[in-house]
């Protein structure tokens, strides 16, 4: 299908640019507190000025601009993602949501319209946590959820999130000050829409160009230790041994096969370490992590008990201990069915189809669900390959995202929410 641009060149060629701010010169790295997240902050904030957008970064370090409504009594509207990306990053996660919603803000603009709500859009900071290891903290810090303690958090040179923000010319104290409503007393937030590329294959696979979310998927980590004996690997029968990197290899693949074929179940098996690590020893000690996530509670629940039974049932057949130490527990974020009505309408004025699926990574969103109604519009992204330089997006299919995300601010009925 062809389609005339109206946003894409101009987002497009704001990624590229964005794309370019980075910690270190080989690959797109921008973390909390560093010289590029400033420089991404000036570049996008002034972009948000150019729109039309009161422009200030809060206490935190968030990128904020407003559009109030005529109506000072109005409720408000937030939009946005975040702006920081993993280590050698992709240059769509997050990015995409902020500029395309610049461009709809713009157009709104243009178009002389009058909104019956204000518009707040957020360039969230630190939602990947690659730094310091502590995610959300831009957007747990807008719903009034920060916890002081991750001003502990260090990162891999030593360096605290509290002297970070120092640097960067913060005062933790500042903090507070982001919780919503933040400088105006009484402003009722009315929703929270996310644009976000998918990061999963399910909308191509599908030759879908955009997608409704209906919920962003829970989660529960375990790291696990098989304890068993470590042995000459020439003289130890097959029948005397306790292997404790077998133990977990059995473990890994039970939690393939229970994850499989239930819809929004997905169970990961991201880091294994045997030791002692040589090639002639049997291996007396096996790390691993567990990651289980689901769209309904209920069936994430269920199907990490069953793997925690099975880790103690391998451990006893293979005569070696389990120590299963709890990492994460984060309940599902379901989006608003009003919201995703809202969207479906909104895909469906692009003259395009488009599916429901739950997302499996976390969003800002799932923090802002704290103040108020979520809903996240996904697009598409070649392969399905995110977290990489090679994410990559089709103009056409940013042009189709844009235009449903200004269909729906511009039909958006606050009074709907709240009836």
């Amino acid at each position: 299908m062809s389609v005339t641009p109206i946003f894409s060149d101009r987002v497009m060629a704001r990624l590229d640019e964005l794309g370019r701010i980075s910690d270190v010169a080989e690959h797109l790295t921008r973390t909390t507190y560093t010289p590029a997240h400033k420089q991404a902050n000036n570049l996008v904030g002034g972009w948000m000025r150019e729109a039309g957008l009161h422009v200030h970064q809060d206490g935190i370090g968030n990128l904020i601009g407003r559009l109030p409504a005529v109506d000072n009594g109005a409720p408000w509207l937030m939009l946005g993602s975040h702006l920081d990306t993993v280590r050698n990053a992709g240059k769509y996660d997050g990015m995409l949501g902020v500029i395309a919603a610049i461009a709809c803000v713009e157009e709104i603009r243009k178009q002389g319209l009058s909104l019956p709500f204000g518009i707040e859009l957020v360039g969230f900071t630190n939602e990947e946590g690659t730094r310091f290891g502590t995610a959300m903290t831009g957007s747990r810090a807008i719903a009034g959820t920060f916890e002081p303690a991750m001003l502990a958090a260090k990162d891999r040179d030593g360096i605290s999130y509290e002297q970070a923000m120092r640097e960067f010319g913060l005062d933790p104290a500042d903090i507070a000050s982001c919780k919503w409503p933040a400088d105006i007393a009484g402003r009722k937030l009315a929703a929270f829409m996310e644009l976000h590329i998918e990061q999963g294959p399910v909308l191509e696979a599908n030759n879908l160009a955009l997608g409704v979310v209906t919920a962003i998927s829970g989660a529960r980590r375990y790291r696990v230790e098989f304890k068993g004996l470590a042995g000459h690997a020439g003289t130890v029968p097959m029948g005397s041994r306790r292997d404790a990197l077998l133990a977990a290899a059995e473990a890994a693949l039970y939690i393939e096969r229970r994850c499989t074929g239930t819809p929004t179940l997905v169970g990961t098996v991201g880091q294994m370490e045997a030791l002692p690590g040589a090639v002639n020893v049997i291996p007396g000690l096996a790390r691993f992590s567990i990651d289980i996530r689901a769209g309904v509670d209920a069936v994430r629940d269920l199907a990490a008990d069953d793997v925690l039974a099975e880790v103690q049932a391998i451990a006893k057949r293979r005569n070696v201990e389990a120590t299963v130490t709890p990492l994460y527990n984060s309940a599902a974020t379901p989006c608003d069915p009003r919201l995703m009505d809202a969207v479906e309408a909104a895909i469906k004025a692009q003259n395009v189809p488009g599916m429901h699926l739950p997302s499996g990574a976390g969003h800002d969103a799932m923090t802002i669900a704290d103040l108020c109604p979520v809903g996240m519009i996904f697009m598409r992204c070649t392969r399905g390959i995110s977290h990489n330089p090679l994410e990559a997006v089709l103009p056409q299919d940013v042009e189709l995202a844009t235009a449903a995300l200004y269909h729906f601010i511009t039909h958006f009925d606050p009074a709907a929410l709240a009836a």
